[in-house]
């Protein structure tokens, strides 16, 4: 199993998502965070468009999906695809485990 972390610069959240539940991916975790990388976020207009502002962070979007390794390259394909700007992740897992049933490996996801 791969953990899939890809943080992304534009929301292309809900592409990404619809095709990744083409190829049954379906479980994913999608968090809003402010973050900063190496370009600089856009400036900002403040004060009726007299002042000019540098914000030090900007808006960004994380999608995090356990996958099959089986998946790894479509899974990887598609969010190049369909994401504008950002980065990929990948890491392994080592044990998963469902809480409910006890359920242990590939079967959680």
């Amino acid at each position: 199993m791969l953990r899939i972390e890809a943080l992304l610069g534009n929301n292309d959240v809900m592409e990404i998502s619809e095709a990744l539940k083409k190829i049954q991916i379906g479980g994913l975790t999608v968090t809003k965070v402010r973050g900063r990388g190496k370009k600089p976020p856009p400036e900002i207009h403040a004060s009726k468009g007299s002042a000019i502002f540098q914000p030090q962070f900007s808006q960004k979007y994380v999608i995090v999906a356990i996958i099959p390794e089986n998946k790894e390259e479509e899974v990887i394909n598609i969010i190049k695809e369909k994401g504008t700007v950002g980065k990929i992740f990948v890491s392994p897992i080592l044990r998963a485990v469902d809480i409910a049933t006890g359920t242990e490996g590939e079967e959680v996801i």
